[in-house]
C-alpha cells in the first residue's frame, strides 16, 4: 500500500492504544479474551483510513492473535498458581485445539474478508446474547465421555477462534459452561487453550499471507509485527486494572454494557458483508 500519511499514523496509533486499554482492562474486569475487543477496534481502524479492504481482516485477526501468544502465558500461570486449571480437561482438548487452530490460520489462505467477517459477526452476536443471560446455559452435569465428541468440540473451538482472532475465553468458556465446569475453572482452563490456539493459527496466518501485496512495512505474512509490539505492553499493563477493579464494583452492568457493544459490533459487521 502506499505511504501512511502522518494524520493516518496517528489514527492508527491511537486507535491501537485506545483499543489495547479496553482490551487489557476487559480482560481482567470479565474474564473475555482481548482478541474480542482488538479484532473489531482494528478492522475499523484499517477501514478509516483506507487500507485495502481485501487485507484488513486477515491482518487484524492475525495481528491479534500475534499477541495472544504472549498475554495467554501470563494469564495462564496466574490461574494456575490460584488452583483456577483442570488439567485434565487441558490435556483432553489440546490436540483437537491445536489441530482446530492450525486449520483456521491456513485456511485463512483460501477463506475471503467476507467470511471473516460473517464468522466473526454471527459467532460475536451470539456471544451477546449469551453474556445477558442471567444464568448459564447448561447442556448435562460433565464434559461427554466419549474422547470422539471432546475431539470434535475442541477441534471446533480452536477452528472458529482461530478465524475469529480470539484466545480461549470468548468460546472455550461457555462451552465448558454448559458442561456443568464451574466457572473459574473454565476461565482457568480457557486462559491455557489461549496459548494452544494463537500458536498455530498465527503461525498459520504468517504462511497465508506470506506473498500477499498491500501489506503495510513491518508484516510477517498476515501479522503486523509493529501493531503486535504496540498493543502488548498495554494488554498486559492494563489486565490488572481490570482484575482491581473487579473486585471493587458490580462486574454485571459491565458486562451487559460489553455485550450490547459486542452485539452491536457484530451486527455492524454482518452490515459490511451485506452492504
Amino acid at each position: 500500500m502506499d505511504t501512511l500519511t502522518l494524520q493516518q499514523g496517528l489514527v492508527i496509533l491511537i486507535g491501537l492504544i485506545g483499543s489495547s486499554v479496553l482490551a487489557g482492562i476487559l480482560a481482567g474486569l470479565l474474564g473475555v479474551g482481548g482478541g474480542i475487543v482488538l479484532v473489531p477496534v482494528l478492522f475499523w481502524i484499517l477501514a478509516l483510513v483506507d487500507f485495502p479492504a481485501d487485507v484488513s481482516m486477515h491482518m487484524a485477526v492475525a495481528t491479534s492473535l500475534s499477541t495472544i501468544i504472549f498475554t495467554s502465558i501470563s494469564s495462564a500461570r496466574s490461574h494456575h498458581r490460584r488452583g483456577n486449571m483442570d488439567t485434565s480437561i487441558l490435556k483432553l482438548w489440546a490436540p483437537g485445539i491445536l489441530v482446530g487452530a492450525l486449520g483456521g490460520g491456513l485456511a485463512a489462505k483460501y477463506v475471503d474478508a467476507n467470511a471473516l467477517k460473517t464468522i466473526f459477526g454471527v459467532i460475536a452476536v451470539l456471544v451477546a446474547i449469551n453474556m445477558m443471560r442471567k444464568n448459564v446455559i447448561v447442556l448435562r452435569d460433565a464434559l461427554p465421555a466419549s474422547k470422539a465428541t471432546n475431539g470434535v468440540i475442541s477441534v471446533l473451538a480452536g477452528l472458529f477462534s482461530a478465524l475469529m482472532g480470539i484466545g480461549g475465553g470468548t468460546l472455550a468458556v461457555p462451552i465448558l459452561s454448559s458442561f456443568s465446569v464451574p466457572i473459574r475453572k473454565a476461565v482457568g482452563t480457557a486462559s491455557a487453550m489461549g496459548f494452544l490456539i494463537a500458536v498455530p493459527a498465527t503461525l498459520g496466518f504468517i504462511w497465508a499471507g506470506w506473498s500477499v501485496p498491500d501489506r503495510p512495512f513491518g508484516s510477517l505474512g498476515y501479522v503486523n509485527l509493529i501493531g503486535t509490539i504496540i498493543i502488548l505492553p498495554f494488554t498486559v499493563g492494563f489486565a490488572p486494572v481490570g482484575a482491581s477493579l473487579s473486585s471493587r464494583i458490580s462486574t454485571v452492568w459491565v458486562k451487559r454494557c460489553f455485550a450490547v457493544f459486542l452485539g452491536i459490533t457484530g451486527m455492524r459487521m454482518l452490515l459490511t458483508v451485506l452492504g
